[in-house]
């Protein structure tokens, strides 16, 4: 059959039954044929799980196949060598078995002697990265014949292929840079040619790689990703996540894109993408509603097959950021049910995190805080990385203060005083140093000494106040280092940008709880956000407001 004809034949069949069904009938094919047909069967019978139907290995056809690449190896073209070796591969036929070794080391020799086209080279690089643990000798040979031609003229697939080969020989300790600079390089001048899964692998490349310098080729290609963000697959949307995280980029219409990407798109979305894109919300800082709702309802419905660090990537971001979705009450209601049937398989600092922050918005986990003040969890806690370290204490005293101050009906076991720390060190509880400067000095005018204000005032309760001012029985302010009679406490709250989710007037957990528990303990607390006093161009204009 002529090898047109016989392709379009081959590319309408749809299982491997068929393709069987379509060989048999014929006579007599050329090697790229077959090895054309081993490609198609494993396109429909490979798919994210593996081979679909393993007995299809033992098909009769499939097997006189294998037996004529095995015995012929030496004869057959590059292409129908090469195109027959990645279909194997992909049907995980075992890499020691003498077809495979065959196929191998009459691949490796063409490769020594100089007899593989750039494309060749290709197809054997993307090969040998789909086995387990491949020669690393036998890629760096691909590395250097791929360096006897112009790194100018590399195709996409080309440069994709050299960085995940880079990703292998750097683990083995070989030292690339100079490769890697010069292809950093010619990669910028090819982003807008790239489709999705190269984008995305090269992304990941470069995290693997920690290109950290390559800043113009990270910038590129996050922009690139905006248009592409529809179409990534699950895992290529991850890496493309974990490197805007690693490389710290902030790219608006990135997310924008996520915003109207992740809410139609949920339900088919595999959770683990989920729970990246939960994560890469909460370290941006980024409340998006839109997302934040649809992953609400998402995790009503599906909660049940997650695991449980899933579990926690849904839902701490609702409480660092300090959000109630419109389906709050269902979304709490679901996640005590799962954490009634799954407690025990959680690790024991996922559970405190997940605890924790369903109190920053005044979710109370009251049924398992006896679990969590235990002597017994909390010696899983100290003997579990990063251990007691002082943000996990201020995690379970911040737990213990919410009992004590907002759920007084509590009456389980309390947290002992050795587990509790005096002071709060949340990374966002400093105040702006510039803001905190203007309004000292708005208050100054104000209050005409510096005696009558306090500024960072530790209380006994936890919490640094900003600023504290006192009063007595008639409104007088007192110097700040008067103790009696004292009848008002007003707490002074500098709230600069670090406090509030980005490009947002919503404030993070950690403030807001800090704020409430600063009122319950009998402050007035009065808010001095960044946005009502950037604009007060003088000190006047700030001791007026």
């Amino acid at each position: 059959m002529d090898e047109q004809l016989f392709f379009k034949k081959l590319d309408n069949l749809c299982t491997s039954e068929e393709i069987f069904y379509f060989l048999s009938s014929l006579e007599v094919m050329s090697d790229t044929m077959a090895s054309g047909a081993l490609q198609r069967i494993s396109e429909v019978e490979v798919d994210d799980n593996g081979l679909k139907n393993p007995g299809l290995l033992e098909n009769d056809v499939f097997r006189a196949l294998c037996f004529q690449f095995e015995f012929e190896s030496s004869r057959l073209s590059n292409t129908g060598l090469l195109n027959a070796l990645q279909a194997l591969i992909k049907l995980r036929i075992d890499p020691q078995s003498t077809l495979m070794t065959s196929l191998l080391s009459e691949s490796e020799e063409r490769l020594g002697r100089g007899q593989l086209t750039a494309e060749n080279l290709c197809i054997l690089g993307e090969s040998l990265l789909e086995l387990e643990s491949p020669s690393c000798a036998t890629l760096e040979q691909i590395l250097n014949r791929m360096q006897e031609r112009d790194i100018e003229r590399w195709s996409p697939r080309e440069i994709v292929m050299v960085y995940k080969i880079l990703q292998v020989t750097v683990r083995e300790g070989k030292q690339c840079q100079n490769l890697l600079n010069r292809l950093n390089s010619v990669t910028l001048r090819t982003v807008s040619q790239l489709s999705p899964n190269f984008a995305s692998v090269i992304l990941n490349s470069l995290v693997v790689l920690r290109q950290t310098r390559a800043v113009p080729l990270v910038t590129a290609l996050c922009k690139h990703s905006v248009k592409h963000v529809p179409y990534f697959t699950g895992h290529e949307l991850v890496n493309v996540l974990e490197a805007f995280l690693y490389f710290g980029q902030k790219v608006q219409v990135f997310t924008e894109a996520l915003e109207r990407h992740v809410p139609k798109s949920i339900g088919t979305m595999h959770p683990q993408t989920v729970s990246k894109v939960m994560q890469y919300c909460c370290k941006k800082m980024i409340l998006s509603k839109p997302i934040f709702d649809a992953v609400a309802e998402s995790f009503i419905s599906s909660a049940d097959r997650l695991t449980t660090d899933q579990i926690a990537a849904y839902i701490i971001p609702f409480g660092t950021l300090n959000y109630l979705p419109p389906s709050a009450s269902s979304l709490f209601r679901k996640l005590e049910a799962v954490l009634h049937t799954q407690l025990r398989h959680f690790q024991p600092h996922t559970l405190l995190n997940l605890l924790h922050s369903c109190v920053l918005i005044q979710r109370y986990p009251i049924n398992f805080l006896p679990k969590i003040f235990s002597p017994y969890f909390l010696q899983k806690l100290q003997a579990q990385p990063p251990g007691l370290n002082r943000v996990v204490m201020s995690q379970l005293t911040q737990l213990f203060l919410t009992v004590a101050l907002e759920c007084p009906f509590y009456e389980g076991p309390k947290l002992l005083s050795k587990y509790q720390v005096k002071a709060c060190p949340t990374p966002h509880s400093s105040p702006d140093v510039h803001l905190f400067k203007r309004v000292k000095t708005g208050l100054l005018y104000l209050l005409k000494k510096r005696i009558y204000f306090a500024s960072e005032v530790s209380t006994p309760y936890f919490y640094v106040v900003d600023i504290e001012i006192k009063l007595d029985e008639e409104g007088f302010v007192l110097p700040a280092a008067q103790l009696e009679e004292v009848h008002r406490r007003i707490a002074l709250c500098v709230d600069g940008q670090n406090r509030f989710c980005a490009h947002s007037h919503n404030l993070l957990g950690e403030e807001a709880i800090k704020q409430r528990h600063l009122q319950l303990l009998g402050y007035e607390v009065v808010q001095v956000p960044f946005f009502e006093i950037e604009s007060l161009r003088n000190t006047r204009k700030m001791a007026d407001y």
